[in-house]
């Protein structure tokens, strides 16, 4: 008999969980759906500063029901360098601050009405075909579904009130600390700080638990719910890896000064007295409360979280590369334009170097097959584009400034210049994704086809760094031995197409592999092309032919 009750309980809070989940992911499913890609756009477009990234974070978190979804797409863009880790952290505040709202809406208690919102959901679903009224539909089926599932979890929970060992498993987790790592565990477990939060308002609904020892738990699924975003992270670039961290380090200190505030403050209090007799509004507003005011408390310092994350992951020597700006400053070039135009020139040479090192980095890829190094050429020519628009908008700017001829001139060759470094980057990320489909396809060259790329490479790569000089100096000869190089470039291109077709009827190397090889030895052309062009820009505008 008792094996029989403890089975249905076991089963109704299992079942009722399941439902609260499932509602709860239909729902934000049915909202991303009705939003769009708008929600990813706004996050985006919409993070200038910390306080507008606060507020995105929980609107978004709001619509898609989970602050480890909203932490994770953030973890995504910093890891494809479309948000900076001063960005990010406003959105992972905020999120923090959205994921209460399920909590305040399960603590209206609308499971007498749920019923009647999944009907209207589903009549809504089988009357209409238009895509708009389906996702509508499944945001009300959702809607409805969570509240059946926190209605089966209170109903199987309610007989225990009362019961010694009910009562005594309550005191044990009286012990605060106790309270954080059952919150943070089932967190862990179920991957949602929401379903935990159903969960916790569904055993208070059955009696007999009270605020002190429902607010520990909160803090450790606010613990809890780091893990998801610390796993997407792994994999990923190192600053993604420190927007987890920061993830981590706020919902850590948040917790801490809460465990102290709780004991040295009327909180609970204060919170108790806001909804005397209904346990699950009081759990909700905790919930709320803790989360916004950690915020509050925590965003003037959001720098410093930062800093620790970066002392725990120091930057290495290959990110500072990837530092998109670090000479122009825009104040300085409308206020300054000659220095402006210095410190662009500045920008336009470190741009080359980085343009160069990503062309390296795709060759050894290529070469190698190297799936790691093929991802770094992926950010660093998100960097490139970067620099390539900022640089572009600032020359705009200057360009419209009172300067001299000859600082008119300048202007277009550093324009020309960048567009032409913009394309080689663009190249270079072609060459890494021949490299990724190598990989993906177990190719490989055969030794003349690795000894004419070898060599048709080394003689980029020379073409390259003279034209670079060739932009810093400006000097004639130089300029004239880019050219000349180019054209031995365009004979060599011809010379190894015409070998490597000899190979392919000969099935010295495999037809897949053979295209890849016709096709790399063509971006190198092409590299050489685009050398060339900045070469002839520089002549023209200071040598006048």
């Amino acid at each position: 008999m008792f094996e029989s009750a403890l089975f249905e309980t076991i089963a109704g809070v299992v079942g009722g969980l399941a439902l609260f989940l499932y509602g709860m992911t239909l729902m934000g499913n049915g909202l991303q759906k009705v939003a769009g890609d708008r929600l990813k756009k706004m996050i985006e477009v919409l993070t200038k500063n910390k306080y507008m990234g606060v507020l995105v974070g929980a609107v978004v978190t709001m619509i898609i029901q989970s602050s480890s979804a909203t932490t994770v797409m953030v973890v995504g863009f910093v890891n494809a360098s479309l948000m900076t880790l001063y960005q990010a952290i406003g959105v992972i505040m905020g999120a923090n601050i959205g994921t209460t709202v399920t909590a305040q809406l399960v603590a209206f208690k609308l499971t007498h009405v749920a019923p009647l919102i999944v009907a209207s959901g589903v009549a809504l679903y089988l009357a209409s075909k238009k895509r708009k009224h389906l996702d509508t539909a499944e945001v009300l089926i959702g809607f409805g579904i969570l509240f059946l599932g926190m209605a089966m979890m209170s109903a199987v929970l309610k007989p225990l009130a009362g019961t010694p060992a009910f009562e005594e498993m309550l005191m044990g987790l009286e012990n605060p600390f106790l309270g954080i790592f059952v919150g943070f565990i089932i967190t862990v477990i179920l991957q949602s700080s929401s379903a935990t939060t159903g969960l916790l308002l569904a055993v208070a609904a059955s009696g007999g638990m009270s605020l002190e020892v429902a607010f520990p738990i909160i803090f450790g699924q606010n613990i809890g719910t780091c893990v998801t975003a610390i796993l997407s992270s792994i994999g990923a670039s190192r600053n993604a890896k420190r927007a987890a961290i920061m993830h981590l380090l706020f919902n850590l200190i948040g917790t801490s000064i809460f465990m102290i505030l709780i004991y040295i403050t009327p909180i609970i209090t204060i919170i108790q007295s806001l909804s005397s007799t209904d346990i699950q509004r009081q759990i909700a507003n905790a919930h709320t409360l803790f989360n916004v005011a950690n915020t509050l408390m925590l965003l003037p310092f959001a720098g410093y979280f930062v800093y620790v994350a970066e002392k725990i992951l120091p930057i290495q020597e290959d990110e500072r590369e990837m530092k998109p700006m670090k000479y122009v400053d825009k104040r300085i070039v409308e206020e300054t334009p000659s220095i402006g135009l210095l410190l662009i020139s500045k920008e336009v040479l470190r741009m080359g170097k980085t343009v160069g090192s990503n062309i390296d980095y795709a060759m050894e890829a290529l070469m190698n097959k190297d799936e790691k190094l093929v991802e770094k050429v992926r950010r660093k020519e998100k960097v490139i584009d970067y620099m390539a628009h900022e640089l572009t908008v600032n020359l705009i700017e200057l360009s419209n400034k009172s300067l001299s001829d000859e600082q008119h001139a300048k202007i277009s060759v550093l324009t020309s210049t960048v567009t032409d470094l913009e394309r080689i980057g663009d190249i270079a990320e072609e060459i890494a994704e021949k490299a990724q489909y190598m990989i993906d396809e177990n190719l490989s060259f055969s030794e003349d086809a690795v000894k004419d790329l070898n060599e048709m490479y080394d003689m980029i790569v020379s073409t390259y760094a003279r034209t670079m000089d060739a932009y810093k100096s400006t000097r004639l000869e130089v300029i004239e031995e880019v050219i000349y190089l180019e054209n031995e470039v365009d004979k060599l291109e011809k010379s190894y197409r015409k070998k490597h077709i000899k190979r392919l009827k000969l099935k010295q190397c495999s037809p897949k592999a053979g295209i890849v090889f016709l096709d790399v030895i063509s971006y190198f052309e092409r590299i050489s092309d685009h050398s060339s062009n900045i070469a002839k820009s520089v002549r023209e505008a200071v040598h006048g032919n």
